[in-house]
């Protein structure tokens, strides 16, 4: 039997694993806030990463497709360029839609003293 949200309301199945990464989901934070993109010493130094693990995470955020990685050159040197793609930033809203519920789930089980402790009680509406 599937899970469903309200079999499992605490699975959090939105929550992207290529997404939910440290360094990944600064550097889509990142380029979230520049659409027009930005390059790639910007991003190593926004996201306080090397170029070798930059690298890296670029490629798993490209191979998933949300975002594009542009090379070229500006004047005679390499000029890297990286941008979230129409589908990146839409999985990435969505991302952060479930990771807003995920807040709102825990804030509402802190403010939840009057249940017995380890009881499983359904979530109210």
């Amino acid at each position: 039997m599937p899970k469903t949200e309200s079999a499992a309301p605490f699975s959090y199945e939105g929550l992207d694993r290529v997404i939910h990464e440290k360094a990944r989901l600064g550097l889509l934070t990142s380029l979230m806030a520049h659409p027009k993109g930005l390059a790639f010493n910007d991003l190593k130094q926004l996201c306080g990463l090397t170029d070798g693990n930059l690298s890296r995470h670029l490629q798993v955020l490209q191979d998933a497709g949300l975002i594009e990685v542009i090379k070229g050159y500006e004047g005679n040197r390499p000029h890297t360029q990286c941008r979230l793609t129409k589908a990146g930033r839409a999985r990435f809203l969505d991302y952060l839609s479930v990771l807003e519920r995920l807040v709102r789930d825990a804030a509402k089980a802190a403010e939840a003293e009057d249940a017995p402790p380890g009881r499983l009680r359904p979530w109210p509406a």
